[in-house]
Order: structure tokens, then sequence, then C-alpha cells
């Protein structure tokens, strides 16, 4: 299995290659440490409590960098306050958990 390569973080997985629509895609889906995660993820932070300002709504990405210091955990956020799409969360002032990484 391809890696990522070294020095991307702690959450940064093995991927794998699937091919869609004639097209390689690069995916961390059916990755055992990630599904591993996804399986604990109640346990496998610390989370403190937070509130999505005004300007950031449904910008994880914005949120990321505002609270974790990097846009690059846009898909963690989402990923434990159970949203699906960003359009559909992150709305003002909802509060939302923040993983202490």
């Amino acid at each position: 299995m391809p890696s990522l390569g070294e020095n991307r973080g702690p959450y940064s997985f093995d991927y794998n290659i699937v091919r869609h629509r004639e097209k390689n895609i690069l995916t961390i889906l059916n990755n055992p440490a990630f599904d591993s995660l996804l399986e604990n993820i109640e346990n496998a932070y610390e989370y403190t409590k937070g509130y999505v300002p005004a300007g950031y709504e449904h910008r994880p990405d914005l949120i990321s960098n505002l609270f974790l210091g990097t846009p690059d955990y846009w898909w963690l956020l989402m990923l434990v306050n159970n949203i699906t799409d960003p359009i559909e969360g992150f709305y003002l002032n909802q509060k939302i958990l923040i993983p202490e990484l």
C-alpha cells in the first residue's frame, strides 16, 4: 500500500488507489488504521467544546484553522461532530466538539 510520506502528522494514513470514471483516486477508505480510528472515535481524543463563530458558518477548514491552528483537520472536525455535509452543519453558534491533538 502506498504511503503519504513521512512528517505528515499523526493522522496521515496509507492510502489506496481506486479507479473511478477512468481516473485514479487516492483514498484512505477501507484502510485498517482509518477503520480503527472510526470505530474508536469516542475514545480516541479528549475534547473541548466550542461554538461556530460568525463568518465561519459551513466552513470546516476555517474552523479547523481557528481552533487547531491548521485547516488540514477539517475532516476530523466533521467526523467527530457527525457532520457529513458542511452546508447542513457548522451553523452560527452551533456547539461543536474540538479534539485536543
